[in-house]
């Protein structure tokens, strides 16, 4: 079945390119393009998207606080950060709020889509380099993440360690399967067995957690 998407975004013009990149692409059901927090919030929660596009800067209420505010009425609807700028602050706002992703206005069109793929079938897209900024500040401030703070040690095969490296080290589905010369539905099914084993549902639990491990082996 086609991902049924929302956009969220002030700008006429990119509203309009991102409106006709999902909805002329296969795979994909464009269901509601909105210029505002306020009016996406009164229409969001009934027609219940699988992911949301959500700008950082709208007019009135924030991208990021409409994403509190939608996610306890629509907590099975994944929603992805558009942003032009690398700010840390925002960037954790807004995974706080319940984002699951983080991408720039100036990713390339074939990569949003592969990251709404991504947010639908439980993962974290991020650009690289706020994958980076989020890896760095597990490194520099020892966060943990509830959920995986209990988990026990587990055994990892070696490929399923080497993909995690790649991950911390902010790569992409895409680009981890081109480093290991294979599809990325191979990527996705090492990823599924390496969520069960850890016990977490999302890539950057994941990373979470193998920033506490190497942080534990230090």
């Amino acid at each position: 079945m086609a991902i049924r998407v929302a956009l969220v975004e002030d700008d006429e013009r990119v509203r309009g390119s991102l409106a006709m990149l999902v909805g002329g692409s296969p795979g994909f059901d464009l269901i509601g393009s909105y210029s505002d927090a306020e009016s996406a919030l009164e229409s969001l929660p009934k027609t219940t998207p699988d992911v949301v596009l959500m700008d950082v800067q709208l007019p009135k209420l924030s991208g990021i606080e409409c994403v509190r505010k939608l996610k306890p009425q629509s907590p099975r609807t994944q929603i992805i950060i558009l942003t032009v700028y690398l700010d840390e602050e925002c960037v954790f706002d807004a995974l706080r709020a319940g984002a699951v992703g983080f991408l720039r206005k100036d990713t390339p069109p074939a990569e949003i889509l592969e990251a709404i793929r991504d947010a639908h079938q439980g993962g974290s897209p991020m650009s690289s380099g706020i994958a980076r900024m989020v890896v760095a500040h597990f490194h520099s401030s020892g966060s943990k993440t509830p959920s995986v703070a209990s988990v026990p040690p587990v055994h990892l095969s070696p490929r399923e360690q080497e993909i995690l490296q790649l991950l911390v080290k902010g790569y992409r589905y895409k680009e981890v399967a081109e480093h290991f010369s294979c599809s990325i539905n191979t990527v996705r099914e090492h990823l599924r067995r390496i969520y069960e084993k850890l016990q977490v549902t999302t890539s950057r639990e994941a990373v979470a957690y193998y920033l506490q491990g190497a942080s534990t082996r230090s």
